[in-house]
């Protein structure tokens, strides 16, 4: 399969067309928690109308349940929600293994998975899982690969392939995913070389932050910059800007409706200095400006981590701020 006939091949998910007039929320779901605590928030963040539960994938954290066993239970524990791998790294199973288990879990779940891929970025769980961790560039090719077998896969037909870091012969995709023509693709980070390229190139959604593994998009410049970046390469791609939605991460929201409740909480709920940066922190009207912010610079979409037990914020950012913000 050339990369050429991967490209023309590649067309939007209705996902992503449905999206093209709304702002939609999903919620990092499975850090630190046991099966029945995850099961109890995804359930409830279901219930609260938010669109997504992320499942983020590090294989060896303590603590927290495996990204793709945890969403194959999901797709058959939940009704509406989506469910979306946020990220899987390329580096850590094989791409028709993955595209494997995506596609089943697309089917259990009548066609909701989102696929998050990344090129991985955690050196201390490269050496826990005893993988090389590879150049930037290496990791890079080894994403670009990962992507272009699983689309290959996923058009139905047996797939030859002759990578640098991958080959297949004559491997099987069946049976495919629900979603047609496929399962809605994201592709994590934001650098502007590369992954950016990659965005415009081969997903249908793209994802950055303020955070150093999601491109270190720390002030409203950043952001800028980066969306002019994958105009350009969607130019370049004969794809218009709307075909990518656009997703930010917000590493910790966490919201009261007074300071005083709001300083209260912190206190009991401390951010992780890898995230104090980017939270997004405040009453509701500080957090409800924030967001229209973000959202006026043309974001459609928030991946949100919200501590377990703040279930407050949860409410609020539904209840209150969701309604209230008017696309750009």
């Amino acid at each position: 399969m050339t990369e050429e006939k991967a490209q023309q091949t590649w067309a939007s998910p209705t996902w992503i067309a449905e999206g093209e007039r709304t702002i939609r929320y999903g919620i990092l779901s499975n850090i630190f928690l046991d099966w029945e605590s995850l099961l109890k928030e995804v359930l409830y963040i279901e219930e609260l109308g938010y669109d997504a539960a992320c499942i983020y994938d590090h294989p060896v954290s303590t603590g927290s349940p495996d990204c793709w066993t945890t969403l194959s239970m999901l797709a058959v524990t939940t009704k509406r929600i989506r469910l979306m791998s946020f990220v899987s790294s390329a580096s850590y199973r094989h791409p028709a293994i993955l595209a494997r288990m995506a596609a089943d879990i697309d089917r259990a779940s009548h066609g909701r998975l989102v696929l998050g891929l990344g090129m991985g970025d955690d050196k201390i769980e490269f050496e826990q899982l005893g993988i090389p961790l590879l150049s930037v560039s290496e990791r890079q090719e080894r994403l670009e690969e990962t992507v272009q077998i699983i689309k290959g896969l996923w058009q139905g037909e047996p797939l030859n392939y002759q990578g640098r870091h991958f080959q297949l012969q004559q491997t099987n995709g069946y049976p495919l995913p629900v979603q047609q023509p496929h399962v809605p693709l994201l592709i994590g980070g934001g650098g502007e070389r590369v992954t950016l390229r990659q965005v415009a190139q081969y997903a249908d959604m793209s994802n950055f932050g303020p955070h150093i593994w999601t491109g270190s998009a720390f002030r409203l410049e950043d952001v800028q910059r980066k969306y002019d970046v994958l105009n350009s390469y969607c130019e370049k791609y004969n794809r218009t800007p709307e075909s990518v939605l656009h997703s930010y991460f917000v590493p910790t929201l966490q919201i009261a409706r007074t300071p005083e409740e709001l300083v209260a909480k912190q206190r009991l709920n401390p951010i992780r200095e890898d995230a104090v940066k980017g939270a997004i922190v405040g009453t509701i009207e500080e957090v409800k400006t924030q967001i229209q912010i973000l959202v006026n610079m043309g974001m459609q979409y928030f991946i949100m981590y919200v501590f377990p037990t703040d279930t407050e914020t949860l409410e609020i950012f539904s209840r209150e701020i969701m309604p209230a913000i008017q696309c750009s």
